[in-house]
């Protein structure tokens, strides 16, 4: 069985910084890709950022030069630093660990990231 263990989220004023971490454990191997999404009520899911294992990381447009994501490939574990938030970036952030070939896709259970003065 795999967990994914999300923690960061929260209240933040406009302009300000939060960082999000996701921690994979369990049965899992071979991690093709681990990266962000988020979610606002309806609509669809939409890709933040990805960083997958050779190194390559892929941004939305609308994230570029503001967030950052990272990953420790020993612990298994993205991390998704967000400066100068924006209210267009409150959503809940999930995040998202594929295996090579599509073996795998796990979700979190998703952390609420709130940006309102």
């Amino acid at each position: 069985q795999v967990q994914l263990v999300e923690s960061g989220g929260g209240l933040v004023q406009p302009g300000g910084s939060l960082r999000l971490s996701c921690a994979a454990s369990g049965s899992i191997f071979s991690i093709y890709a681990m990266g962000w999404y988020r979610q606002v009520p309806g609509k669809e899911r939409e890709l933040v950022a990805v960083k997958i294992s050779d190194g390559t990381t892929n941004y939305a447009n609308s994230v570029k030069g503001r967030f950052t994501i990272s990953r420790d490939y020993a612990k298994n574990t993205v991390y998704l630093q967000m400066n100068n938030l924006q209210p267009e970036d409150t959503a809940v952030y999930y995040c998202n660990v594929f295996g090579p070939l599509g073996q795998y896709n796990y979700w979190g259970r998703g952390t609420q990231v709130t940006v309102s003065s």
